[in-house]
């Protein structure tokens, strides 16, 4: 999904960044089947999912196009490689960062959602998460719309803070390790 905020930066265009984002999420879900998951029991939940993450992803990367005109795109991938940091960081020591931090990231977001519909959770069981990302897209666009008044920032960032309430209290499913989410085998079996 990054790569959609990327592009709509660079580009400074909302449908680009979408489209490089589902273009991404179509591979996402091809390189996932390849590596052994079984066929999608929610193909529809799966794409909801993308298209959701792939509007909210690009909504920023619009904002940072509008307002940091010809560096949006710098801005872009700072903040894509500030959320990966923190989502691998996350990742490879659980215990290392606190909650109340995952929830803030739109990025945690999207992976929840993703992963849930990938794994058959469907869109109940990721609601929270898909509403959040919904509706930062809508806070984020109101801004780009409205640009460049810079009172709707307020409003932006509190609909974040409030949709990251949602998450807080009504998380998604846990996050399936990479021997589950690979159809139950070990993982040793996929180490070198």
């Amino acid at each position: 999904m990054g790569v959609g905020m990327i592009g709509a930066a660079a580009a400074g265009r909302l449908w680009i960044g979408v489209l490089m984002a589902l273009l991404a999420g179509a591979g996402l879900v091809l390189i996932v089947r390849a590596l052994g998951l079984p066929a999608l029991t929610h193909p529809v939940a799966t794409g909801f999912a993308v298209i959701i993450a792939s509007v909210s992803f690009a909504a920023r990367g619009t904002l940072f196009a509008r307002s940091a005109s010809d560096k949006g795109w710098l801005i872009a991938l700072s903040v894509v490689a500030g959320e990966a940091a923190v989502l691998i960081t996350a990742s490879a020591m659980p215990d290392a960062l606190p909650d109340w931090l995952l929830v803030l990231l739109p990025a945690q977001w999207a992976s929840v959602a993703i992963q849930t519909a990938l794994a058959g959770g469907g869109t109940r069981a990721a609601s929270s998460v898909l509403v959040a990302l919904a509706g930062t897209a809508a806070a984020t666009l109101l801004v780009v719309w409205l640009w460049p008044r810079r009172w709707p920032y307020m409003i932006m960032f509190t609909v974040w803070l409030g949709l990251s309430a949602l998450v807080w209290y009504r998380p998604g499913p846990p996050l399936l390790h990479a021997d589950v989410a690979l159809g139950g085998a070990p993982a040793e079996q996929f180490a070198p």
